[in-house]
């Protein structure tokens, strides 16, 4: 952090002695006033409900601007990543701080590849698991589990443990959610295949099965590729702050990336391209493209409790970066299968049209987001609808441990201990039943 030369002064009203507070700049964004001392010097805490006005750490990572619809990986703009780079690399990038060099990509690529089996028993432990459990009630419970079996690897606080911790993560989670995938159809699981890129590799455990061979599309697997790298982080969300918190008590790699994979579930998080998808489907089942005036009527009522899915984010208050790019690998997938006139995709492009159109959502600024197109494409490809937030899980796992690294490499870190307003009953005493 860089200190400015201005300082914040706080006053108080009832005569109480005002202090001054550093200012630090970083290198894009809002200034932030350090309150640390705060309390030490006024006995008072600041209330910020949902930290939406709160810098929880400092980082290196990734930088948004929400106003500008803007998205940086290590200063990286996420278009140039998306569009020159593949999974791996960007993986490289977040975990090291920079893009590998030709030898750098070729060695890592070959460690990652080399991790990605999973410990025949994690195959006994799945089946503990009811076949219609939702994937990530199964994943949670996998990546949990992953402590059990890699015992060389737990000591947050070592960086090799965490080094070979990150890459056995990186490397296995395409094949537990495969696993998840298969287990719930019922279908042979499929082993790793060494010779395949990392989305191609993901593609075949997924789709392929002993009967035949399998040759993974590579327009499919390059818009695989495109939501991985689309999904890797995103600066302090919800499940990354999860993952930084579970880890500052000091707690295992997997058990925090568990905790990850938890928040991630929510659908007000993660959850969100697969509640985007399942409401396409009950407008279809309403009547589809015919009645989506009357679905788009209750959506601006703000007494009825339907609401548009897929459309506008917390921090984004411009369009979307990834959705721009979700949404020329929408158009390519679409194109490769045939499907532009789908019902389910027609109706979809519709809903698109309406809200770019729409002044009401225009004004709002209820963009498109990349749960809109990633929903669309990962359907495309026959992702069942359950699944897409195990693969979000699966993209976001190397920025949850790039920011849980980056927390235990920080001096300043210490654990998470968020304070209070407490509103509750004042002191009082027990008293005997016949009392109460």
């Amino acid at each position: 952090m860089t200190p400015s030369d201005v300082k914040a002064t706080l006053s108080f009203s009832d005569g109480s002695p005002g202090i001054d507070m550093p200012l630090y700049k970083g290198t894009h964004g809002p200034d932030v006033i350090d309150i640390r001392k705060l309390y030490a010097q006024t006995g008072k805490f600041t209330y910020d409900p949902g930290f939406l006005s709160t810098a929880s750490c400092q980082s290196t990572i990734t930088y948004i601007d929400g106003d500008k619809g803007e998205l940086l990986y290590r200063g990286y703009p996420i278009e140039q990543l998306a569009e020159k780079c593949d999974f791996l690399d960007t993986c490289y990038l977040l975990l090291k701080g920079d893009l590998p060099n030709g030898q750098q990509q070729k060695d890592f690529h070959k460690l990652v590849t080399n991790h990605t089996m999973v410990n025949e028993q994690m195959q006994f432990f799945l089946r503990g698991f009811r076949r219609d459990a939702h994937p990530m009630a199964v994943l949670t419970g996998l990546v949990g589990a992953l402590s059990a079996f890699y015992h060389d690897s737990t000591d947050i606080n070592n960086p090799q443990h965490r080094e070979v911790a990150a890459i056995r993560l990186i490397a296995k989670m395409p094949t537990l959610v495969a696993m998840a995938y298969k287990y719930g159809v019922g279908q042979p699981f499929i082993y790793p295949q060494n010779d395949l890129s990392y989305a191609g590799n993901f593609m075949r455990m997924m789709f392929a099965t002993p009967c035949e061979p399998y040759k993974p599309n590579d327009v499919l697997v390059r818009a695989m590729d495109r939501i991985f790298i689309l999904h890797a982080d995103h600066e302090q969300n919800a499940s990354t702050s999860t993952v930084r918190l579970c880890g500052s008590s000091g707690t295992n790699p997997f058990a925090a990336i568990a905790a990850g994979v938890a928040c991630l579930w929510g659908p007000a998080h993660g959850g969100a391209n697969e509640a985007a998808l399942n409401m396409l489907e009950d407008i279809q089942r309403n009547g589809g493209v015919e009645k989506i005036g009357e679905f788009i009527k209750q959506v601006k009522d703000k007494n009825s409790n339907v609401k548009l899915m897929g459309f506008g984010h917390r921090v984004y208050k411009n369009y979307d970066p990834r959705a721009k790019l979700m949404r020329e690998t929408c158009h390519e997938v679409l194109g490769e299968l045939g499907l532009h006139d789908d019902p389910m995709f027609k109706l979809a492009m519709t809903l698109e049209k309406i809200a770019l159109e729409d002044d009401y959502f225009v004004s709002r600024k209820l963009y498109p987001n990349v749960d809109f197109y990633s929903g669309i494409v990962q359907r495309a490809i026959g992702i069942p609808v359950p699944l897409f937030t195990a693969i979000f899980a699966l993209a976001r796992t190397v920025g949850w441990i790039a920011q849980l690294n980056e927390m235990i490499g920080d001096p300043e870190y210490k654990i998470g201990r968020p304070r209070q307003l407490y509103t509750g009953a004042a002191r009082r005493d027990v008293k005997s039943v016949d009392q109460r």
